[in-house]
């Protein structure tokens, strides 16, 4: 080791010098602080103790910078808070750490590591901050408008022994690689990753796993198991190389980032990393210094704070700038708008700050609009770039298609773009993220198969898991040989994601709902790491009729733009007094043209897009009613064709020639139909 200088508090956590490398740390209630240079991953030890003093602190920063030291150096602190001293043999992790060892000995439960030296602890390891290659694999940049999202979890998508992956690489962003394929054959545009932000795979129940990944140990590094190495340096080539190919086959990525708690707990949880350097500066607690909870996981980051606003910052463009994502989904993001003791601001600084950052001025924002706390802020989400998780528009499809009464008038807001939700908003559309599944909740298929989740294989007695899940198992709870109900449930899979994909809005997909991926009814698989989680590559299960009812669904949304993109307005009525924003007008119908039933016991409704007077261009139909309904049309501006119909199983069986009858269809029970005059038929595509 080289001379020792006082270094510089920016760039934030380890980075490479001419000289050798700089160390910056926030740590504004420390009273002494140490950097311990390690030789090994699991050394007892340190191989060097530098202590700073008052020359290495600039205001709430402490620094060095050491000659002689290189990329792969191992490195960790000891932190004194408010003169209490550090504890003897542990070492805490550098929040800004961009690469991390030490998990083959790590220990999470702080009664186990007495005595063990520094081998149970994670190290950072010093890593180059060298950009992505955007000039050689540029961003695809889809339009919101154009944008279908597939949410899946990276390890996994390939874990599966069907998955035809080699073993090494199952669960890893090598393995997903190899199934980008098929993810461009479905038509998608981004995949959403869960997190692959460093997690603790032990915060979870004796004998089970943290599998989705939302306890982070850290917000630089990519996760551990999901790296084909046990090179710590490999974690950001892994991942840099994954958003590469996805980017050279038009795939955007984006990751589900979590800021809203760490998995460091509250008072009774472990010290890992930001605990250590200060919770009065990282946390939200009480003036008993309780930690204040609106995750549901022990804590809540004070994102209200300057430093915890610079970290995130950087934590957002070291994935943006540095490893090349497209986006973030926030999950519990409005958590983040809160101030002291909880308060909800209005304006949020770091949603302000993400917003006006140039460097993160061309990547996707989505959040959940809520939080455990209650709060819940949909069309009044505080920040102006962020799309929203609709989760009102999953549930008010749900509930109309399982047949519940007064479903009829939310279902027409939510088929022309939610404006009742977002302030009656003519760009509603855009900022709603539609969803019927996601990794929280059921599949699709079993969203049809079961009355109550089965959870009990999570160990907590079947307690864990949303109980309002709006599902149905038409007569038999789970798996079943009665054709009739089976006909059924895949019909009412073809209804929801008909819906969806037919709707305004951003859509996303959750993995292997195109194929009828059962996880049991199971609704709550945070901690499955088998089977019942992982994507089902054994073809011999998959729904290959629904497969390909989805392809023909994506197919259309993308060749009839006009009808179902996101940035289509359409005026309510023929001559709208106010700007025309279209040649387009909508019109709702029932079982008889232009008489909707808006009534609490309606489960039928049809509407029309027609295009000034020259008639109508579309035509959707949907009867939810337990018995077929034979359904007025109104005239096309050319012949009608049928393109969907949810109760002919078969998509090939759909006949893509003129109607013989232009005055009426019947649509069968719980049943969707799509009309398209021929007109603009033309521009499908087998």
């Amino acid at each position: 080791m080289g001379k020792v200088k006082v270094g510089s508090a920016w760039p934030l956590g380890s980075s490479i010098t001419l000289d050798g490398v700089n160390f910056s740390i926030a740590a504004p209630h420390a009273t002494n602080l140490e950097l311990l240079i390690f030789q090994n991953e699991n050394d007892e030890y340190a191989k060097e103790t530098i202590s700073l003093d008052h020359k290495n602190r600039s205001g709430d920063y402490w620094h060095v910078e050491i000659e002689g030291l290189a990329e792969g150096t191992l490195y960790g602190y000891k932190v004194s808070i408010d003169g209490q001293k550090a504890a003897q043999d542990h070492i805490v992790l550098d929040p800004c750490a961009r690469a991390i060892t030490g998990w083959e000995n790590y220990i999470r439960n702080h009664k186990e590591k007495v005595n063990r030296g520094y081998s149970h602890c994670l190290k950072g390891v010093v890593t180059k901050r060298d950009y992505f290659d955007f000039k050689s694999h540029p961003r695809p940049k889809h339009s919101w408008n154009k944008t279908i999202i597939y949410e899946l979890h990276v390890g996994g998508f390939t874990k599966s022994n069907d998955s035809s992956i080699s073993k090494s690489k199952k669960g890893t962003f090598l393995g997903l690689i190899e199934k980008i394929p098929y993810l461009k054959s479905l038509g998608i545009t981004a995949i959403e990753l869960l997190p692959v932000f460093a997690f603790d795979s032990n915060d979870a129940p004796e004998g089970l796993v943290n599998y989705w990944g939302y306890s982070p140990i850290n917000w630089f590094t990519p996760h551990q198991d999901f790296v084909d190495s046990c090179n710590p340096l490999e974690a950001r080539r892994q991942f840099k190389k994954l958003v590469e190919v996805c980017h050279d086959n038009e795939l955007e990525v984006l990751i589900d980032v979590v800021y809203n708690h760490t998995t460091e707990g509250n008072q009774n949880g472990p010290s890992i990393s930001w605990k250590s350097f200060g919770p009065k500066t990282y946390y939200h607690q009480d003036d008993k210094e309780n930690y204040q909870d609106v995750s549901g996981c022990g804590n809540s980051i004070a994102a209200n704070r300057p430093l915890v606003r610079k970290l995130i910052l950087e934590s957002l463009r070291c994935w943006a700038i540095e490893l090349g994502v497209d986006g973030f989904r926030f999950d519990l993001g409005i958590a983040l708008s809160r101030g002291e003791n909880l308060i909800p601001l209005d304006k949020p600084p770091l949603f302000e700050e993400i917003e006006a950052d140039p460097k993160l001025s061309d990547v996707k924002l989505i959040s959940e609009p809520w939080d455990c706390g209650g709060l819940y802020k949909l069309g009044d989400f505080p920040a102006k770039q962020f799309r929203t998780w609709n989760g009102h528009f999953r549930d008010d499809i749900r509930r109309f298609w399982k047949g519940d009464k007064g479903t009829i008038w939310p279902l027409k807001d939510r088929l022309i773009g939610n404006k009742s939700l977002y302030n009656d908003n003519n760009l509603a559309n855009i900022f709603s993220i539609n969803f019927i599944t996601s990794h929280d909740g059921f599949t699709l298929k079993d969203l049809v198969s079961f009355n109550k989740k089965h959870n009990l294989a999570n160990g907590e007695n079947n307690r864990d898991g949303e109980n309002n899940n709006n599902s149905y198992n038409y007569g038999v709870e789970g798996p079943t040989t009665d054709k009739e109900i089976n006909n059924l449930r895949q019909k009412q899979q073809r209804n929801l994601l008909a819906t969806l994909l037919l709707s305004p809005g951003v859509p996303m997909i959750l993995m292997g709902d195109e194929l009828g991926r059962s996880q049991g009814g199971n609704n709550n698989t945070w901690c499955q790491d088998n089977p019942l989680g992982w994507m089902d590559w054994n073809h011999n299960n998959w729904d290959h009729d629904l497969k390909e009812f989805v392809l023909k669904l994506i197919s259309l949304r993308k060749q009839l733009s006009e009808f179902f993109s996101p940035d289509s307005i359409y005026d309510c009525q023929k001559d709208n007094t106010k700007v025309k924003t279209s040649h387009f007008w909508i019109q709702w119908h029932g079982i008889k043209v232009n008489k909707p039933d808006w009534g609490d016991w309606s489960h039928t409704l049809g509407f029309s897009i027609n295009k000034n007077n020259d008639g109508s261009a579309i035509w959707l139909g949907f009867n939810a009613y337990k018995e077929s309904m034979l359904f007025d049309l109104p005239t096309p501006i050319s012949p009608w064709k049928k393109y969907i119909d949810t109760s002919i199983l078969k998509t090939k069986n759909v006949s893509k020639k003129p109607l013989a009858n232009q005055s009426n269809v019947r649509i069968e029970s719980n049943s969707l139909v799509l009309m398209v005059s021929s007109e603009y038929s033309k521009k499908i595509k087998p």
